[in-house]
């Protein structure tokens, strides 16, 4: 086995670092629709993602083993300074949308920076376009796919509950947020946290501490924990945008678009798909609130939204191609 380089100590650092802002950057995503609500207390519900979202997180490595393996063409073709410079653009732009408020994705970012480095180090050749390809597809799929499947569980819901009194219709579904939270939050660490993983042990690999492309147990519980940590961190901003300025909802829209979410990205982690959690929230609160009326929906909020997504990974892969030549030069 190789000594331990102080670079692959940083990434690891870096790793963490990114879970740990996903953690916070992403809160929204598995509270945003019961906080909104008043179903929970905004403190009891960050505290029971940061819980939901570490079991989550420890419960497979599928998509760790597709963000490390299906970027690049071979392990030996990035070393600790392509993952720093790709963890690096992807952490800053993490940062500068959670600032402004801006539900963009976690998983874009990793995934543009990774790219960004990789090129600019290796060039196009040594990028995997066929797992680049079933990534990105998953990527811009899902948001699609919950929006249209938000907008049939929200119809089914109205179906079946249409014709109980709006006051008892909803303190009934303020008590099933809790079940639908609670399940969000876990698909999200089953996703989320297996990117960063993913990322460390894609490192792992490349500098020889590890035979094979699996995920080290320590690797798991740490990653899982910066992830726990930052959800417990919190992330109003984005809570903000992301429960109230898409459409008002009431407690039966919350839990029909947590419920359809959580089962989007449970099939996503199955697949061993990385999605991003981001997106397909976003995506099922719009088709739950086209069930009620399309334009109850605020489609500018949506359009500035779409703005960032398509933004997330040229961006995060500029930066991280910068910084690599930074690291190259000193």
């Amino acid at each position: 086995m190789h000594d331990f380089p102080i670079l692959l100590g940083v990434v690891v650092l870096l790793a963490l670092a990114f879970d740990y802002i996903n953690g916070f950057h992403d809160t929204a995503n598995a509270i945003a629709t019961s906080v909104s609500t008043r179903a929970l207390k905004p403190r009891h519900a960050i505290l029971l993602a940061a819980f939901l979202n570490f079991s989550g997180a420890l419960a497979s490595t599928g998509v760790a083993k597709t963000i490390g393996g299906d970027i690049v063409k071979a392990a030996s073709l990035v070393n600790s300074e392509v993952i720093i410079a790709a963890l690096f653009g992807a952490i800053v732009w993490n940062i500068l949308t959670w600032w402004y408020g801006i539900p963009s994705s976690s998983s874009h970012a990793l995934i543009g920076g990774v790219m960004g480095a990789v090129v600019v180090s290796k060039g196009w050749d040594a990028l995997n376009l066929s797992g680049i390809g079933k990534i990105i597809l998953s990527l811009v799929l899902s948001p699609l796919v919950a929006l249209v499947t938000g907008y049939i569980v929200m119809i089914v819901l109205l179906w079946i509950f249409g014709r109980y009194a709006p006051y008892a219709l909803n303190n009934g579904f303020k008590r099933m947020q809790l079940l639908s939270a609670s399940m969000m939050s876990f698909s999200h660490g089953s996703n989320d946290a297996q990117k960063a993983m993913g990322i460390i042990t894609l490192a792992l690999l490349s500098a020889g501490q590890i035979p094979s492309l699996e995920v080290p147990l320590v690797i798991k519980f740490a990653c899982a924990t910066a992830m726990a940590l930052g959800t417990a961190a919190g992330g109003m901003r984005i809570i903000k945008t992301m429960g109230t300025k898409i459409f008002k909802m009431e407690p039966i829209n919350g839990f029909a678009a947590d419920l359809n979410s959580s089962l989007v990205i449970f099939a996503a982690t199955l697949l061993h798909l990385p999605v991003s959690t981001t997106h397909v929230v976003s995506g099922s609160i719009m088709g739950v609130g086209s069930a009620k009326r399309v334009r109850a929906v605020h489609w500018n909020v949506a359009q500035q939204m779409l703005y960032a997504w398509v933004l997330t990974i040229p961006l995060s892969a500029i930066v991280s191609g910068i910084v690599y030549k930074i690291i190259s030069w000193l």
